[in-house]
C-alpha cells in the first residue's frame, strides 16, 4: 500500500491510501479529488497536470508538458501511476469550475431580463402560469369517545368535502406525521395537494401558523454545468438560485467518454452519484438554505438536459445511444419521482424530464425551442445551443427540424492548449492591434485578476482577430512575424497574449496552430451542421430571417467574430439574438405552466429529427468549414471584404 497526499493550493490536503501501480487519476476519482481530465484520461487533452512535490510517481513523458516544466515537477495524472508515498500538488484551476464557473444563470441584470422577457413572450401565446399545486386550509372537529374516526379518514373527509373530489391519496410519507401535526394544531392544518378533476393528492400537512410555501425546481444538467432556480409554485417568484459544475466532468468533458465510463463496472452509479451527490444535492441545499425553507418543501422538479445527460441521471444504461441505429431507453417519461433517484426533496415529488426526440438532442433543446418561440412564428428561424455538443432546431409554425453535431470540448475550452472553462482568470473577450499586434483583453474575475488560459469566447475573438489582422492564413497557419508571434523547435507557430511574467499560471498563455486547428473543425461542426439541415430541406442561408442563440458561451459570445471565423452564417448581424440558458428557462415554463409542459412535449412529438453522421454529404460540408471562413467564401461575402 501506498499513501497519496494530494495538496490543494488554499492549503487543504487530502491523504488516501491505494495499491502501488494504480493511476493517479483513477485514485483522485475514487477518493472524490477534482482533477479536470475532460478528455477522460486517455492522454489526449493535457488538462489534468499536478505537481509533484515528494515522492515516487512513475510517469510517461508527454507532448503536453515540456523539458523545463517536467523538470519542475509537472506531470498528467492520466499518465502516472502511484509507485510508493506520493505528494502531489493539485492546481486551483482543476476544481474552479464547482464554484466560480461563469455560466447563464440568472447571475446577471442582462439574463434575468432574457429570462422575464421569455416568459412575457409565453404569456403571449397563451402560455400561462398556472399549475395543480395547491395550499388550502382545512378545519376539522377535534376526536372524541363519540368520534372515533382515524386521523386519516377525517382528514380524507374534510378535503373532499372543500374540492368536491372523492379520490384523496394520503402517501406514507404524508400520513407519518399527520398524528403530531393535527394534535398540535387543534386539527385545524394547511395542506399542500396537487389538485386535478378526479383526484387530490396530498404532499404534506403543516400547522395553521406555519407559513407554508410549496416550492418547485427548475434545473438544468449540461455536460459541464448545472444550473437551477428554486421557485413558489404558487406565484412563479424566484426564491433561490445555484450554479455548479456538472461532478460527472472529472470522467470526461463529452459525453461519448462519460458513456463508456458508465459501461465499466460500477460506472453507472459512480455516474449517477456524480450528478446527484456531488452536484444537485448540495445545490438543493444550498438553494433550501438561501430560501429558508426545508428542502422536503420542494414538492415537484422540472429537468432540461440532453439525452445522456437524462439517461445517466435516472442511473440507465446510456450505452445504446452511441452505438447505430442510436436508440435511447426512453424519449419521454412521466414516472420519475425525487425518491427513485436519491434528490433530497420531498419524496413523493414528480420529477417531469423534458422529452428527448434524437440520442444527440434532448431535452435541453426541447425546452429551448419552446422559449425560442420559434413554434409561434410565420418566419423561418435557427435556434443554436452552444455548449459541449452543438444543437440546432430550424423551422417556424408549420414545421420544425433539429439535428445535434459533435463540437466537442473546444468551446469549453477542451482541446486547447491554455484554454480553460468560464472561470475566474480565463480571457473571454480579446482585440488585437493590426499593426503592432499587442493584444488587450477582458478577463473574467477580480479586477486586476492575471490571465491563466481562453475560454470559448475568448479563444473565438481571438482567431477572428488574428485571421482579421493577416497574422494567421485561412487554413490557421502564422504568415507574420513579431515579437507576440514564436515558433518550436519544430516550426510550430503560436501567438502569446500573456508571456509567463504577465500570467497568473507557469507558462505562457498562447495559441498554437494545433489550437486554431482544433478549433477551425469545432467551429466547423457548427456550420456544415447548418448547412446540411437546409440542404435536406432544400433551403438556403439566405431564408435564415432570426437567429437565436442559446447556452453559457453565449452570454460572451461576439456574434459578429463567429460568423467572421466561419462559424455562424453570413447574414445581417441584427438577426443574431442571444436568448440566455433557454433550458433552464424552458425548465422554469415546464415546472410552473401545465400548458407549457403540454406544449414541450407536443414540440417534441412534431419535431423532426436529422441523424447528421448517416446524412449523405454531411462530412464533404464539414471538410469544405475547415478554413477561415470557409473553402467557398462567397458564402461570406461581408467577412471577405473586411479582410
Amino acid at each position: 500500500m501506498a499513501n497519496v497526499v494530494f495538496q490543494f493550493e488554499n492549503g487543504e490536503k487530502v491523504t488516501v491510501s491505494t495499491m502501488a501501480g494504480e493511476n493517479l487519476l483513477e485514485t483522485a476519482r475514487k477518493s472524490n479529488v477534482v482533477i479536470d481530465a475532460p478528455c477522460s484520461g486517455n492522454g489526449s487533452c493535457g488538462k489534468c497536470r499536478v505537481k509533484l512535490l515528494g515522492g515516487e510517481l512513475d510517469s510517461k513523458k508527454t507532448r503536453h508538458i515540456n523539458e523545463e516544466e517536467w523538470a519542475e515537477g509537472w506531470r498528467l495524472a492520466c499518465c502516472s501511476t502511484v509507485a510508493g508515498d506520493v505528494q502531489v500538488m493539485v492546481p486551483d484551476i482543476a476544481s474552479a469550475y464547482r464554484s466560480r464557473m461563469k455560466v447563464a444563470d440568472l447571475s446577471s441584470p442582462q439574463e434575468i431580463k432574457i429570462f422575464d422577457d421569455c416568459m412575457e413572450h409565453l404569456a403571449e401565446a397563451d402560455l400561462t402560469l398556472g399549475n395543480n399545486i395547491r395550499i388550502i386550509d382545512l378545519k376539522m372537529d377535534v376526536p372524541t369517545l363519540d368520534d372515533t374516526m382515524p386521523d386519516n379518514e377525517r382528514l380524507t373527509r374534510a378535503l373532499q368535502a372543500v374540492t368536491g373530489i372523492e379520490k384523496i391519496e394520503l402517501p406514507f410519507s404524508t400520513l407519518m406525521e399527520l398524528p403530531d401535526v393535527l394534535r398540535a394544531s387543534d386539527f385545524e392544518v394547511q395542506c399542500v395537494i396537487a389538485q386535478n378533476k378526479e383526484h387530490v393528492f396530498v404532499y404534506d400537512v403543516f400547522e395553521k401558523s406555519a407559513n407554508v410555501v410549496a416550492a418547485g425546481l427548475a434545473i438544468d444538467i449540461g455536460t459541464t454545468t448545472v444550473s437551477a432556480v428554486m421557485v413558489d409554485m404558487l406565484t412563479g417568484r424566484i426564491l433561490a438560485k445555484a450554479s455548479s459544475g456538472n461532478g460527472q466532468i472529472r470522467y470526461g468533458a463529452d459525453v461519448i467518454n462519460r458513456i463508456i465510463e458508465s459501461q465499466k463496472p460500477g460506472g453507472h452509479k459512480k455516474l449517477q452519484d456524480a450528478i446527484i451527490d456531488e452536484t444537485l444535492n448540495p445545490m438543493i441545499q444550498q438553494m433550501s438554505r438561501a430560501a429558508g425553507l426545508s428542502s422536503r418543501q420542494i414538492y415537484r422538479l422540472s429537468v432540461g438536459g440532453n439525452s445522456t445527460m437524462n439517461h445517466l441521471l435516472v442511473g440507465i444504461n446510456a450505452d445504446p445511444l452511441r452505438m447505430e441505429p442510436y436508440i435511447p431507453a426512453f424519449y419521454k417519461t412521466n414516472s420519475i419521482y425525487a425518491s427513485d433517484i436519491r434528490l433530497n426533496v420531498h419524496p413523493d415529488a414528480h420529477v417531469i424530464i423534458a422529452p428527448n426526440i434524437g440520442s444527440y438532442v434532448g431535452g435541453d433543446i426541447t425546452a429551448g425551442a419552446l422559449v425560442s418561440m420559434l413554434w409561434n412564428q410565420p418566419h423561418f428561424s435557427l435556434f443554436i445551443d452552444l455548449g459541449t455538443n452543438g444543437e440546432l432546431v430550424f423551422g417556424n409554425s408549420d414545421f420544425m427540424m433539429s439535428c445535434a453535431c459533435s463540437a466537442g470540448p473546444a468551446f469549453e475550452g477542451g482541446d486547447i492548449s491554455c484554454g480553460m472553462r468560464a472561470t475566474d482568470g480565463a480571457i473571454e473577450a480579446c482585440k488585437i492591434d493590426k499593426e503592432t499586434m499587442e493584444p488587450t483583453f477582458d478577463i473574467i474575475g477580480d479586477p486586476g485578476q492575471k490571465p491563466i488560459g481562453l475560454c470559448g469566447s475568448g479563444i473565438i475573438d481571438v482567431i477572428a482577430e488574428l485571421f482579421r489582422c493577416g497574422i494567421i492564413s485561412p487554413k490557421g497557419k502564422f504568415v507574420r512575424e513579431g515579437k507576440r508571434v514564436k515558433h518550436d523547435h519544430y516550426g510550430m507557430g503560436s501567438y502569446v497574449l500573456a508571456f509567463e511574467e504577465e500570467a497568473a499560471g507557469s507558462k505562457d498563455v498562447e495559441i498554437t496552430e494545433v489550437d486554431i486547428d482544433n478549433f477551425i473543425r469545432a467551429k466547423g461542426a457548427i456550420f456544415s451542421a447548418i448547412r446540411t439541415m437546409l440542404k435536406s430541406l432544400d433551403f438556403d442561408i439566405s431564408m435564415i430571417e432570426e437567429v437565436y442563440v442559446a447556452g453559457g458561451i453565449g452570454s460572451g459570445i461576439n456574434m459578429q467574430n463567429a460568423v467572421n471565423i466561419g462559424m455562424f452564417p453570413d447574414i445581417p448581424i441584427e438577426y443574431y439574438h442571444y436568448i440566455g440558458n433557454s433550458s433552464l428557462c424552458g425548465a422554469y415554463a415546464m415546472l410552473l405552466s401545465t400548458k407549457a409542459e403540454k406544449k414541450v412535449y407536443e414540440l417534441a412529438q412534431n419535431m423532426t429529427y436529422l441523424e447528421l453522421s448517416t446524412e449523405p454529404g454531411y462530412m464533404d460540408e464539414f471538410v469544405a468549414c475547415c478554413f477561415l471562413p470557409h473553402t467557398d467564401s462567397s458564402l461570406f461575402p461581408t467577412v471577405m471584404s473586411q479582410v
